[in-house]
């Protein structure tokens, strides 16, 4: 028994028996193996397909003899036949060669006539014909029937699905679950199971007259009819229309469950003529305010409201939990009732050209766009997802998925399908673009769509670039796409490897730099492939920009990050190295964690920067638990300074949430070389909205400063702008700690402090910012400038003590736990990390810097 969703009111089976039972077709010898084979999978019972009811006793064979079957006389538009054809053999010559070439499904060959009697004693005589009106049992992809359709129609699968409903059947019958890339399609269409019946619809050209009986004359070859319906619907019963939506309005006292089951059906909702493609959330966005409210604002949930869209015929209906039903071609009256069940949404078939151009130029740009139509629904241009997977290594398609709020990235121009009627946009690009909402009225005439974005800052114009220091998964050209329609110029795209899984390693070649001039770009947007090499417990680097071969492994250590039984056969210090070797940059990435081995990294001066990540989050701003840890290492003279990532892994990631500016020296053309020496250079800060500027006596960020003994007052100079998050205060940051602050304008503010300076201090500057829902946060900040004053040393010895206790966590890792590659491998590790504890062990004795050490740490002079 299959049944595919509720059957149509419209429709009844025709019951007959037929000459054989499908147990006696196994056995027959005039039927051919496959047939034979598949028999015990045949439908059977009560079945429904399409929407379509039939019963199925014994099933017709038809070979040689003419077989008719009389019926109670009925009149009907249309009979609907359940029926599959035998496999017709190939005759191929001697070489292997079939001609005539009607392909496996003996495309057009006459296989049988059905003749509809009528009361009156006339006649109407219908050809078969294969892969035309019936199919094959067993048949070649790509060899699909013209007039009918397999007995399963198409059926709906959530890509977040892995449980015993989210099933197919193979060619033997065999159920299996959907694999992950399967359900990623979100639709099933089983066209080749055991056994496939074919559906096929005869109209009746003579609805008025009574059938009384039902006449099979074969031709050629075998076909088993296993059912047959008559009914009456205004057009052939199997085309459906185009997708359109409704509004789903479930009782106040009951929830909506997204549930389906074995065959994909919901509880509450259910389609006969057609299917229920998706049920989404019901959102509800601004729509008097539209165009003040800020980007990526979530939409509200409507309670016991839900979107559905489904593709149906004009006849169908909706069978409703209860058993009520509503017809489809009901739905515009029944709308304007007072909170109807069922509300129609206009249909989103209007296509229109979207273009958005730079102000004054007229020029394409890449940006990111949301669209949505009256009651929530997100609008896709038509080559994107209208339903993005936003789970981890699942989609690599330009989309964001921001909770319940959908975006896309675009090269400047799309094609998209919208109704008809007001319909909301959004567009952004970075941080120095204001963000633009609209709505827009929709009519027939409207063809094409151009908006205009204005850049509101000029940092870019000053030098300063963009950065993400940190993704993952996208191939080269979507990182592109992405980062120039998120304003970030450099996207540091990294290889690695998760357990067994590599990723990007293909796009890895040590030498290209996507996006230049010389690769066919304009040199404004720049992809590089690096690596991060990790180890679970001594930590993540990531090698940015080298060139030559891959620097190896890409992790070890085993699980989680490389595959289980793999040793501890290099440091991430050692990675350093070689990738300085190799003319990279080596960034620490979402610093501090892994929280070991990278203290030993910066004690032997071999790292670059610490990176500050946002991964999904918009909100939190940059993580002071970071930025304590950062402290640290500034506080004893460490000059590390910082860059931003996302460690984007998902659709839930947008490049470029939390970035990196980085300031190109003057009359250097931007590269991606000349934008790693700004960053080893310190003229960075990190964002997630607001820009800023800081010099101290004229030095930029990053700058290393001396003063005499004496020390001195240094200016203090600095200036703030944000088009994305108003701004709230500024802070001076001097060793560690808030020494000036000050509330800010929201959009742009500028200042200068002078600040007395007795002992060597380092100097940063912080921006805090708030959107009007969210809490305040530390929105950005900048790298440090280094003021050395003479006789004065750097030097916090409670933070020196802490990054001992690191390097000596990590020589106790590999000493105990960690699994050994080859004796001279551990030994060199464990030189190299001595060298690092002996470099601040020395210099805190010479500190005078009492402390304590761990058995394997000891020294005489503790004796």
């Amino acid at each position: 028994m299959h049944r595919d969703g509720p059957a149509s009111p419209l429709f009844r089976p025709i019951r007959f028996d037929g000459n054989f039972s499908f147990e006696e077709l196994i056995c027959n010898q005039g039927v051919s193996a496959d047939l034979a084979q598949a028999a015990p999978f045949a439908h059977s019972g009560s079945c429904v397909a399409w929407g379509i009811p039939f019963e199925i006793g014994r099933p017709l064979l038809l070979k040689e003899g003419v077989v008719t079957v009389e019926i109670s006389s009925l009149k009907a538009r249309w009979f609907v036949f359940l029926h599959a054809s035998d496999v017709r053999p190939l005759s191929a010559d001697q070489n292997g060669l079939i001609s005539p070439m009607r392909g496996v499904g003996q495309l057009g060959e006459h296989a049988a006539d059905y003749v509809l009697i009528y009361d009156d004693g006339s006649e109407e005589r219908v050809n078969i014909r294969r892969r035309h009106q019936i199919g094959s049992l067993v048949s070649r992809w790509g060899e699909q029937c013209t007039e009918a359709v397999p007995a399963i129609k198409p059926r709906p699968v959530s890509f977040r699905a892995s449980g015993r409903h989210e099933r197919t059947t193979d060619s033997v019958g065999r159920r299996h679950r959907l694999e992950w890339g399967r359900r990623q399609l979100q639709v099933v269409f089983e066209d080749n199971g055991a056994w496939i019946n074919f559906v096929w619809a005869l109209e009746n050209p003579h609805p008025g007259k009574a059938v009384r009986a039902l006449r099979f004359e074969p031709v050629c070859g075998a076909l088993v009819v296993s059912a047959i319906s008559a009914g009456d619907t205004c057009s052939t019963p199997l085309r459906w229309e185009r997708r359109n939506k409704v509004l789903f309005r479930t009782s106040s006292e009951l929830s909506f469950d997204p549930a389906l089951d074995e065959h994909s059906l919901l509880d509450q909702i259910q389609l006969d003529l057609g299917q229920v493609i998706a049920v989404r959330p019901r959102l509800v966005y601004p729509a008097e305010d539209w165009q003040e409210t800020r980007q990526n604002l979530e939409p509200k949930v409507a309670s016991h409201e839900v979107l559905v869209e489904y593709a149906a015929h004009e006849d169908a209906e909706f069978h409703l939990q209860g058993g009520s039903r509503i017809a489809i071609r009901d739905l515009e009256a029944r709308s304007s009732k007072n909170d109807p069940v069922l509300e129609p949404l206009k249909r989103a078939d209007h296509r229109v050209s979207l273009r958005v151009v730079e102000a004054g130029t007229n020029k394409v740009v890449p940006v990111k766009l949301h669209v949505h139509g009256r009651l929530g629904e997100y609008l896709a241009p038509v080559d994107r997802s209208r339903s993005p997977n936003p789970l981890w290594f699942e989609n690599y398609s330009p989309d964001f998925c921001h909770g319940n709020h959908l975006s896309t990235y675009i090269s400047g121009q799309t094609t998209i399908d919208l109704p008809l009627g007001e319909v909301y946009l959004e567009i952004t690009k970075g941080f120095e673009i204001k963000p633009i909402r609209k709505t827009l009225t929709i009519t027939r005439d409207t063809e094409q769509i151009t908006l205009e974005i204005e850049k509101a800052l000029h940092w870019r114009e000053n030098g300063w670039v963009t950065a993400d220091t940190h993704v993952h998964f996208l191939s080269p050209a979507t990182a592109m796409l992405e980062g120039a329609a998120e304003g970030v110029n450099v996207i540091n795209l990294l290889a690695s490897q998760w357990g067994e899984l590599m990723t990007n390693v293909g796009d890895f070649d040590g030498q290209t730099t996507f996006g230049t001039k010389a690769a066919g770009g304009t040199g404004e947007f720049l992809v590089r492939v690096g690596t991060e090499n990790r180890q679970h417990v001594l930590g993540h680097i990531s090698l940015l920009g080298y060139s030559g071969d891959m620097i190896l492994p890409l992790c070890s250590g085993g699980a989680n990050e490389s595959a289980i039984g793999d040793s501890v056969d290099v440091l991430l210090s050692e990675w350093a190295q070689q990738c300085r070797k190799q003319g990279g940059l080596v960034v620490l990435p979402h610093f501090p964690d892994p929280r070991l081995e990278n203290a030993a990294t910066i004690v032997l001066g071999e790292a670059d920067a610490v990176e500050m990540t946002s991964l999904a989050d918009l909100y939190s701003g940059i993580d002071p638990y970071s930025l304590s840890d950062w402290y640290r290492y500034l506080n004893n003279g460490y000059l590390i300074p910082a860059v931003a990532g996302t460690d984007k892994m998902s659709a839930e990631f947008a490049v470029g949430t939390m970035r990196t500016y980085a300031r190109i020296s003057e009359h250097r053309e931007f590269s991606y070389d000349t934008w790693m020496n700004a960053v080893r250079c310190g003229h960075t800060f990190v964002t997630t909205g607001p820009l800023i500027d800081l010099d101290v006596d004229g030095k930029p960020m990053g700058s290393r400063i001396g003063l005499p003994s004496s020390g001195g007052t240094v200016t203090v100079s600095w200036k703030a702008a944000s088009v994305i998050v108003p701004m709230t205060r500024i802070d001076l940051v001097v060793n560690g700690e808030v020494k000036e602050s000050r509330t800010v304008r929201p959009g742009e503010d500028a200042g200068r402090w002078p600040v007395s300076i007795q002992r060597s201090s380092w100097i940063a500057l912080i921006v805090r910012a708030k959107y009007g829902d969210k809490p305040e946060i530390i929105a950005a900040h900048s790298s440090p400038v280094m003021i050395e004053v003479e006789g004065s040393h750097f030097f916090a010895a409670a933070d020196a003590l802490t990054i001992l206790d690191q390097i000596e966590g990590a020589m106790a890792y590999i000493d105990t736990i960690g699994t050994r590659a080859d004796v001279s491998r551990y030994r060199a590790m464990r030189l190299l990390l001595e060298s690092a504890h002996r470099l601040l062990h020395n210099r805190m004795h010479r500190m005078g810097c009492d402390h304590t050490h761990s058995a394997v740490t000891n020294h005489s002079e503790h004796k």
